[in-house]
C-alpha cells in the first residue's frame, strides 16, 4: 500500500483534480471508471465543481457507487444520493444505468443484499473476488468513523460480506454500509477531509490507530490518499 497526506489550502480544485485524473487514467486503462462516492458535507461543493469544470468528462464509462446510505427514501434530504443528484447527476446529464443506488427506503437487510448482489455480478465480469473501484472516496468523522463504520460496530469485524446493515449514533441510525473488505479492494482510496477542527481524529487516524475505524482502512494492492483542507 502506498500512503501520500496532501495538506492543502485549494482542496476542492485539488478534490477535483485527483476525481478527474482517476477517471481518465481508469478509461484509459480498462474502458470505464468505477467511482464510489462519500455523502456529507465536504464532498458537496467537490461534487459541484467537477460537474461545472468536466462536463466533457465521458460519463457514460463512468460508473457509480455510495460507499453507505442511510435508510431513507431517495428524495430525503438526509440521503447521500439526493446530495449526488442535485451536485452531480443532474447538472452532467450522468446516465441513469450508470449509477448503482443504495435502495434506503426498503428493508435493511434486503437493501444491503441487493447491493452486494449488483457489485458482485459486475466483479464477476472483471474476473474480481471482489468489485474493484477505481477510486473510493471516504470521509472522516468527528469520532474516527469512515463510511457507517463506526467505533466498536460489529461491522468492523465484518470479513465475508461486501456490504450489511449498520447502527449509527446518529439520526437516522439505520445505515448500510461498505465493510472493510470492500474498501480496501479498491485500487485507490482518498480521504476527504476538510475541517481544521478534526486535526486531533486526523493525526491518530493517519498515525495508524487502530481503535480508530479510518485508520483501518489499508488497500490490499493499491493507494491511499489523505487529502486535507487547512
Amino acid at each position: 500500500m502506498k500512503t501520500r497526506i496532501i495538506r492543502t489550502d485549494t482542496f476542492v480544485g485539488d478534490a477535483v483534480a485527483i476525481i478527474h485524473d482517476a477517471a481518465l487514467e481508469a478509461i484509459a486503462a480498462r474502458g470505464i471508471f468505477r467511482f464510489c462516492l462519500c455523502g456529507g458535507n465536504t464532498p458537496r461543493p467537490v461534487y459541484a465543481e467537477l460537474a461545472k469544470l468536466y462536463l466533457d468528462l465521458p460519463w457514460e464509462k463512468i460508473q457509480v457507487t455510495f460507499g453507505d446510505e442511510r435508510c431513507v427514501p431517495p428524495d430525503d434530504e438526509q440521503s447521500n444520493y439526493k446530495m449526488a443528484r442535485k451536485t452531480l447527476f443532474d447538472a452532467v446529464n450522468f446516465p441513469e444505468g450508470n449509477i448503482f443506488r443504495i435502495r434506503g427506503e426498503i428493508a435493511p437487510g434486503d437493501a444491503a443484499l441487493e447491493y452486494e448482489q449488483k457489485l458482485a455480478h459486475v466483479a464477476e465480469r472483471f474476473g474480481e473476488e471482489r468489485y474493484a473501484h477505481d477510486l473510493l472516496l471516504l470521509g472522516l468523522g468527528e469520532d474516527g468513523h469512515t463510511a457507517s463504520l463506526f467505533p466498536g460496530s460489529p461491522a468492523l469485524d465484518e470479513t465475508a460480506r461486501n456490504v450489511i446493515p449498520a447502527i449509527g449514533p446518529k439520526p437516522p441510525p439505520q445505515r448500510i454500509t461498505f465493510t472493510l473488505p470492500l474498501i480496501n479492494a479498491a485500487r485507490h482510496v482518498c480521504f476527504l477531509v476538510n475541517d481544521p477542527a478534526k486535526s486531533e481524529i486526523i493525526e491518530r487516524a493517519t498515525s495508524g490507530d487502530e481503535r480508530l475505524p479510518a485508520a483501518r482502512v489499508k488497500p490490499a494492492s493499491g493507494r491511499l490518499t489523505w487529502l486535507i483542507g487547512l
